[in-house]
């Protein structure tokens, strides 16, 4: 694994690009000696401090060092910004700096630089998938295990401020980020760049103004506007004069939606025997029908919808930071990104939030080499069994989750004296009940003893790795899948 302190660059702008600025390394958190935070500093700064004595590791991701000899009324701290470009599936985060300085003309500008970029992975797909297969266990158990019992009724109500899972672990993950960064850096403001999405021009796929915004089921209902358009026939065979369900060409047990677009007719034969497999599985053998259906399929609004719902609780969450919060218009993101040549990604457009007067000459003069990559993993589960894949317990887990000290997801250090993994590694494991604990690092995984491990820091729920920023897509698409294959 990786270590956040280490030295990298990452490729330059394209010469025609604006950006007058350059590739520094990623900096190190620093806290006094009574565990304030303190103005971060170079990697080859904190390694100097270590090796005098005069500074201790405090964290190792992100990495942050403790002063011995300086308290918070000895330094001078300007203090920094935090800047939060939300996503729906990550989310960006930029520590900076904004310093007034004079051009080669005279005049007084604003320069910004970036000290720290994190990006932050989501996993809501997994919480979705559990939320549906701890449902369909549910429902087994009230039909097969008990006798009959109604349904709840679905217009129970929720308190306010309520999210579905899935959208309350944005919220919480990026604040918890935040909240952390605060702790480890001289935070003043916070600027979050504020999105709103207009879902029906999106799903219409251009404006829509005056009665085109009323939508196509204006005045009738789903089943008699896929009558109408299907003309009382089945989708899949053209079937006639029987009786017609309503089916989903991406099924909802794979993550597909109620959208008008993704519903069809189907009478029960082809209903049945599609089943759950998405139509363009179940139409592979005949091209020609599937062009047809899939000619209403609009680009899904998961990801919009999530930003709408999660943004305006984000805002209000990082509120009770304590710090200044300043929301931003993305197109003003855009703009600055634009203006100074920098590529797309999370991190960039993080450190693009906010006003920066381009025609004044203010700047963006530097942006981290180095990503630090935060994959979401959650910490465990409270299964007491392990079901089969028809839901029925197959073996039971056991109770408690420390074994010898450690909990998987622990960062140690592992000194091995003899075999084939001779030497020091350092990584992350997977605890077993007889000491045998499984080390995952960089070249693979292996079992150790824990006698031979030492603590460096507790597992928190996520993944790191580091990337360089601006890199090859290719190779940092291949790295992200990897992190979340070995996480």
């Amino acid at each position: 694994m990786a270590q956040a302190a280490e030295n990298g660059s990452g490729d330059a702008p394209p010469h025609n690009s604006p950006y007058r600025g350059g590739i520094g390394a990623s900096r190190v958190f620093v806290l006094s000696k009574e565990g304030h935070p303190l103005m971060p500093c170079h990697p080859a700064r904190a390694r100097e401090l270590l090796r005098k004595g005069r500074a201790v590791v405090a964290r190792y991701v992100p990495f942050a060092i403790r002063l011995k000899d300086r308290t918070l009324t000895d330094s001078e701290v300007d203090g920094v910004q935090l800047r939060i470009d939300p996503g729906s599936k990550g989310t960006g985060l930029a520590l900076t700096d904004e310093k007034k300085e004079s051009d080669q003309h005279g005049a007084t500008i604003t320069v910004r630089r970036g000290l720290v970029a994190i990006e932050l992975q989501h996993r809501p797909e997994q919480i979705r998938h559990r939320m549906q297969q701890r449902a369909g266990y549910r429902h087994r158990r009230r039909s097969a295990n008990h006798r009959y019992r109604a349904p709840r009724a679905k217009n129970r109500t929720h308190p306010a401020g309520w999210l579905p899972p899935s959208l309350r672990h944005r919220v919480d993950t990026v604040f918890s980020l935040a909240d952390r960064m605060c702790r480890y850096a001289p935070v003043t403001d916070i600027h979050v760049e504020a999105v709103a999405f207009d879902t029906h021009s999106l799903s219409a796929g251009r404006q829509l103004r005056g009665t085109d915004a009323q939508g196509p089921l204006a005045g009738t209902t789903p089943r008699a506007y896929l009558q109408a358009k299907w003309n009382n026939a089945c989708a899949y065979c053209d079937a006639t004069g029987v009786p017609l369900n309503i089916d989903h060409l991406h099924p909802r047990s794979r993550g597909g939606s109620n959208r008008i677009t993704n519903l069809v007719l189907a009478c029960v034969p082809c209903n049945q025997a599609k089943g759950n497999t998405p139509a363009e599985i179940f139409l592979a053998h005949r091209p020609d029908r599937l062009a047809v259906i899939l000619q209403q399929v609009r680009k899904p609004l998961h990801d919009a919808a999530a930003m709408n719902a999660t943004c305006g609780q984000l805002i209000d969450a990082l509120h009770t930071l304590g710090r200044a919060v300043h929301s931003w218009s993305g197109r003003l993101t855009k703009e600055n990104r634009n203006a100074t040549g920098l590529a797309k990604s999370h991190t960039l457009d993080a450190l693009s939030v906010g006003r920066l007067g381009h025609e004044d000459g203010d700047a963006i003069v530097r942006f981290p080499g180095q990503v630090l990559v935060a994959k979401a993993t959650g910490r465990g589960s409270y299964a007491r069994t392990t079901p089969d894949r028809h839901g029925f317990p197959r073996l039971s887990r056991a109770r408690t989750k420390q074994h010898f000290g450690y909990i998987t997801g622990d960062l140690v250090q592992a000194t091995v004296p003899t075999g084939r993994w001779t030497g020091t590694w350092t990584g992350r494991i997977s605890v077993r009940a007889r000491g045998q604990h499984s080390l995952a690092t960089s070249v693979g995984r292996f079992s150790v003893s824990h006698w031979n491990l030492r603590l460096l820091q507790r597992g928190d729920g996520y993944a790191y790795d580091v990337l360089p920023e601006a890199g090859p897509p290719s190779s940092r698409k291949k790295r992200l899948m990897r992190l979340a294959v070995d996480s």
